[in-house]
């Protein structure tokens, strides 16, 4: 996937704080409410407030939207809604649980089996 302007700018602002395991997924295939998730994590509750004001300050200088910002209170899993992209950063064992890639990986495509493919009973 090409990063935009936007993109970019999240993924450094989350480089620049150490979050480890960015992962960046296009969801505009199973949702019309943003176009992009960004799932990074942080060790430690100060560090994932830390990423998330670093996040929000450095979208905020680019002229992005800030629509709102959740969690930064018990800073377990933070999450900054900025329009069309939305970046979720979270503690390793809050990840693990909710697995969010899972959750929002595109829906495997699935093949008809063919008269041929059938193993003979």
């Amino acid at each position: 996937m090409r990063l935009n302007k936007i993109q970019k700018t999240a993924v450094s602002a989350l480089d620049d704080i150490k979050a480890r395991d960015v992962t960046i997924l296009d969801v505009r295939k199973l949702t019309s409410l943003f176009d992009t998730m960004i799932i990074a994590t942080g060790e430690s509750p100060r560090q994932v407030k830390a990423l998330a004001r670093h996040v929000r300050d450095k979208l905020s200088e680019i002229g992005a939207p800030i629509v709102g910002v959740e969690g930064e209170e018990a800073g377990e899993w933070v999450l900054v809604d900025a329009g069309d992209i939305v970046v979720h950063i979270m503690q390793p064992a809050m990840r693990a649980h909710y697995n969010l890639e899972e959750l929002w990986a595109p829906p495997a495509v699935k093949r008809r089996a063919k008269v041929g493919d059938r193993a003979a009973a």
